[in-house]
């Protein structure tokens, strides 16, 4: 059987794993062992921080909602139980944007509430 070097698809793959790894520090974007290490670990990282941002956001949202709901003398707890006894179907993104940038309407969403 006849030897295959793979020269092409060695330096094709290289190629794409340095240029993945650009930016990175140190020999992590000169030399391929590391750049592939490092390329591994940062999937992992960006694939738990994902699910990461979603929780970060949800824990900012409470916070200004309960924010605003609190200068009104109503805890957020009770807040959300009246808005799922009254079938409200806003989700908290959306509550945390009026109480941020149009604290008129949540008052009047408040005063309809109570």
């Amino acid at each position: 059987m006849t030897r295959v070097k793979k020269g092409v698809n060695a330096l094709k793959t290289r190629r794409n794993i340095l240029r993945q790894a650009k930016g990175y520090r140190f020999g992590r974007s000169k030399k391929e062992r590391q750049a592939y290490e490092a390329l591994a670990h940062a999937g992992a990282y960006a694939f738990a921080h994902r699910r990461d941002k979603k929780n970060d956001f949800r824990r900012l949202w409470n916070v200004k909602i309960n924010a605003f709901v609190r200068s009104h003398q109503i805890t957020y707890s009770k807040f959300i139980g009246l808005l799922k006894k009254k079938g409200i179907g806003l989700d908290r993104k959306i509550l945390a944007a009026f109480a941020e940038s149009k604290p008129e309407t949540f008052a009047r969403l408040l005063t309809h509430l109570t």
